[in-house]
């Protein structure tokens, strides 16, 4: 009869070999949970410009732990990287080798201090002389191959996504670095950086439903903010004539693969311009994030399994066409149709219209299930209809249309941009053609802001985090946002 495995160690049974060990620690004299520990290199940057024989003083969280009798392995690392320490009893002495053999766990955070070596093998290494406890983990960690495969998980705990999975962490070194890049970019062309209201009397600049709560001092209900766009043409009328603002944006609507309601964006504005000329900013400073951080303007998007399922081409100049030529490509005869010929046109070709939609909307409805979606390739879509985009300049040449365009990059819209609106007079009637019967929503402070005179402007939005989607080819906004939103787990 053939030996039985002996049962794996329950949680509960886990957890508590741990708190023994915190409990043994302490018995030494050992604070379980250290303080102040001076480094002088990081794991990952020690091993990418390693000198040997250098003193050292590293910090990080023990990875991995292999015992040889009196001398151990192990790596510690953080986001910077990882590098292998090697111990001994020689070295350390018997007390603190008893420790690193028996009371530290992989997952625990420790100082080590020594030298700088290569081993036999040819890997870069400590030599550790002294060995500091910082941080005992009373947790184990989540399997180091597999990671967290959980996905509910992964998000609802992103801290354990961040030590087990590398994938996940360098999107994030990514996206800071990213950002950090167009403040740099947006800097150079001598755009201010500034800072408006997140708490607003009026939720205005974009259409969508705010989240809304209470000044207690003030005595008056505020919204966080949907858009920061009237304080930013506020500021044009001021004589900032570049500004730049990447700020968190609040909207209270559905949650999706590419909906959050608390995302972050860029809003731009140069006085003089016009939306074609901030579309050239726009696809350049695309076009310059991919080159820098993507390896070139080739980008391949995955699905959940990792497989590559298209490449989006960013080669530059990239299209541009208007939206009533793009829906015309659908069906020529789409603008010559009555409204319910449009209705009923819309059914035919398989996209569902809502039983109260206004004539515009079934276009919209249109463009997005049958252009928006299945355009991968950079597309800007220029003159959209005026009642979409009521703060833009009305086009010269077809008072139906705005000068406006819509970035659509991999089915989605990544970046929207206006010839600015500047007459006071039809900004009023445009908001509250918007407002209807809720005219009270009109920012009347705005209006009057714009009768100082603003300067004629181009301004764009970009969602960063759609942006970083697209550029890192990751599934899903969850995947780009350290901590989405989620429902509390019951």
């Amino acid at each position: 009869m053939e030996p039985q495995a002996a049962p794996l160690p329950t949680e509960s049974e886990l957890l508590q070999v741990r708190r023994d060990k915190l409990d043994a620690l302490k018995a030494k004299g050992i604070a379980p949970f250290g303080g102040k520990f001076d480094t002088t290199h990081a794991p990952g940057a020690l091993k990418a410009d390693f000198t040997e024989g250098l003193p050292v003083k590293v910090g990080g969280r023990v990875l991995a732990k292999r015992g040889m009798g009196k001398a151990i392995f192990f790596d510690i690392g953080d986001f910077t990287g990882r590098i292998q320490c090697y111990g001994n009893k020689k070295e350390i002495g018997d007390e603190a080798f008893e420790v690193l053999a028996g009371l530290v766990d992989i997952g625990d955070w420790v100082g080590v201090e020594g030298e700088s070596f290569v081993t036999k093998m040819g890997e870069k290494s400590i030599l550790v002389k002294q060995l500091t406890v910082l941080s005992k983990s009373l947790r184990p960690m989540p399997d180091k191959w597999h990671g967290i495969t959980d996905r509910e998980l992964k998000y609802r705990q992103r801290y354990l996504d961040l030590i087990s999975n590398d994938e996940s962490r360098n999107i994030f070194i990514l996206r800071s670095k990213m950002i950090a890049e167009i403040r740099r970019y947006l800097g150079e062309r001598d755009f201010m950086e500034v800072e408006t209201p997140m708490m607003q009397d009026v939720a205005g600049g974009a259409a969508a439903r705010p989240f809304e709560t209470f000044h207690n001092a003030l005595n008056m209900p505020l919204y966080l903010r949907i858009a920061p766009e009237l304080y930013l043409k506020r500021l044009l009328v001021g004589g900032f004539t570049r500004i730049f603002e990447l700020n968190r944006n609040f909207r209270n609507e559905g949650i999706s693969r590419r909906h959050n309601p608390e995302f972050t964006m860029l809003e731009c504005y140069q006085a003089f311009a016009d939306f074609e000329k901030m579309a050239d900013l726009v696809e350049g400073m695309v076009c310059h994030l991919a080159e820098t951080f993507c390896g070139g303007l080739k980008l391949e998007t995955k699905d959940a399994e990792g497989n590559v399922t298209k490449t989006i081409n960013l080669q530059r100049p990239w299209r541009r066409a208007s939206y009533k030529d793009l829906l015309s490509g659908i069906d020529a005869e789409w603008w010559n149709y009555t409204p319910e010929q449009r209705k009923a046109r819309a059914k035919e070709l398989g996209v569902e219209i809502g039983p109260n939609f206004e004539d515009y909307e079934v276009s919209q409805h249109m463009f997005e299930k049958l252009i928006e979606e299945k355009s991968f390739d950079p597309l800007f879509v220029t003159h959209c209809p005026k009642q979409l985009v009521p703060l833009a300049k009305q086009n010269a040449e077809d008072d139906s249309v705005v000068d406006v365009y819509e970035l659509v990059i991999n089915g989605q819209e990544i970046s929207p941009g206006y010839s600015e609106l500047n007459d006071p007079i039809v900004q009023r009637a445009r908001l509250e053609e918007q407002a209807g019967e809720e005219i009270q929503k009109i920012d009347e402070d705005f209006i009057t802001a714009l009768e100082y005179g603003m300067p004629p402007a181009g301004g764009i939005g970009i969602g960063i985090d759609r942006l970083i989607m697209m550029l890192t080819g990751a599934e899903t906004i969850r995947d780009v946002v350290l901590f989405p939103q989620l429902k509390r787990k019951e």
